[in-house]
């Protein structure tokens, strides 16, 4: 047997990671552990990139996606759902309710109505308050809409509204983007003490990005991968890097091969930086853990985190790998 493990991207993933670790202790299904960590930074309006409190797209209206994953025969997602909260929920229905692993759109809320789940306006008053920001002054946010949006993870400190649509919390207020950052996936991976794994990944996608936009997080081999036997992964960052390298499932690939954890992070992060050529603005990060519980945490540039749950307790950590410090 071995001790239960939880991964999370960014330091929002703590709480869900502390309400899961005891279920999986005791022999829970590691699904929903996954599904906890991802449902609590749905349920959670300071988290901007997740649920509640996801900024909307650039016509004011907020959509999700989500992805789970227990093995490339057993997963599911959902994309572009508008009328429900329950976005990992959504995508587990698919696997587990249908014979297919996407539903886009409509079909996604129709699913969940079928089953029960409550609808919701999606949009927080924190994130129409964005929106209406951004309409103003489209400026601060450079290129939008269909900019690039590097996140900055202030650790679980900097808990709180993530936007306040006035200077940064850090006191810079020569740097508008202060604004827009921690904005990204919340991806979870677990390994339950029989070994047994699954992940899940959770998204509002980009800020006030084009409808209809999906990126990385519901498209399985891209922001999530599980397979029995050989590890897992999870990716988070500029999605249309990671879905250009086919991110999670590279990495898994990798250690197919035999390739460490952290040497198959490092592979698909210098396959993004040599075919896009990211510039300061962009961050990637990628989780990899191998089927014996060894795991890495890796990103391009300065600023991401993840949270690891284990025998030793629940605690943020740096990345083990970034492949260009200082910038």
């Amino acid at each position: 047997m071995k001790a239960p493990l939880l991964l999370g991207t960014w330091s929002f993933a703590l709480k869900g990671i502390e309400r899961a670790l005891d279920p999986l202790r005791a022999g829970g299904d590691p699904l929903d552990a996954c599904e906890t960590i991802c449902s609590t930074a749905e349920r959670d309006e300071t988290v901007d990139s997740v649920g509640y409190g996801g900024f909307p797209d650039a016509s004011g209206a907020v959509t999700l996606d989500a992805s789970v994953m227990r093995s490339p025969a057993r997963n599911g997602s959902a994309c572009c759902i508008r009328h429900h909260l329950d976005a990992t929920r959504i995508a587990r229905l698919v696997m587990e309710e249908t014979p297919h692993m996407m539903l886009v759109g409509h079909p996604t809320d129709a699913l969940a109505m079928a089953h029960g789940l409550p609808e919701s306006d999606l949009l927080a008053p924190s994130a129409r308050r964005a929106w209406l920001q951004w309409q103003r002054d489209p400026g601060s946010v450079k290129q939008a809409p269909d900019t690039s949006f590097r996140p900055h993870d202030g650790g679980p400190e900097a808990a709180g509204p993530l936007f306040t649509g006035g200077p940064s919390s850090t006191g810079d207020e020569g740097d508008p983007e202060d604004r827009w950052r921690h904005h990204d996936t919340i991806g979870a991976l677990a390994m339950a003490p029989d070994g047994e794994m699954a992940g899940a990944c959770s998204t509002s996608g980009l800020p006030f990005k084009r409808p209809g936009r999906v990126g990385d997080s519901p498209i399985i081999g891209h922001g999530l991968y599980v397979e029995p036997g050989v590890g897992m992964a999870v990716a988070t960052g500029e999605g249309e890097f990671i879905m250009g390298v086919c991110g999670t499932f590279a990495a898994i690939e990798l250690m197919r091969g035999g390739a460490t954890p952290l040497e198959a992070a490092r592979v698909v992060l210098e396959r993004v930086d040599a075919t896009f050529a990211p510039t300061k603005d962009h961050q990637v990060g990628i989780i990899t853990c191998s089927a014996d519980g060894t795991h890495a945490c890796a990103a391009l540039r300065d600023g991401f985190r993840a949270v690891v749950g284990d025998s030793d307790g629940v605690r943020a950590v740096e990345p083990d790998l970034i492949l260009h410090p200082g910038t």
